[in-house]
């Protein structure tokens, strides 16, 4: 009964995964308003899409640029 262990991290798994999609939005927001940043547009984006929790956190500790 795989699916029935499975069950029980779901409760664990919601927040996790709620909190993964904030900071890739907030993340992609912020990088479509902003005009410069260290590095090209497309890279970043690849980066807060495909690099769980880290790509959103490294784009925001080393990607934004101040204007």
């Amino acid at each position: 009964m795989p699916f029935a262990d499975f069950q029980q991290y779901i409760p664990f798994l919601i927040p996790v995964v709620i909190i993964q999609l904030i900071l890739m939005i907030a993340a992609l927001v912020d990088l479509l308003r902003r005009e410069k940043t260290r590095g090209p547009k497309w890279l970043w984006a690849l980066i807060i899409v495909l690099v769980n929790y880290i790509g959103p956190i490294i784009y925001f500790v080393a990607g934004r640029q101040d204007a």
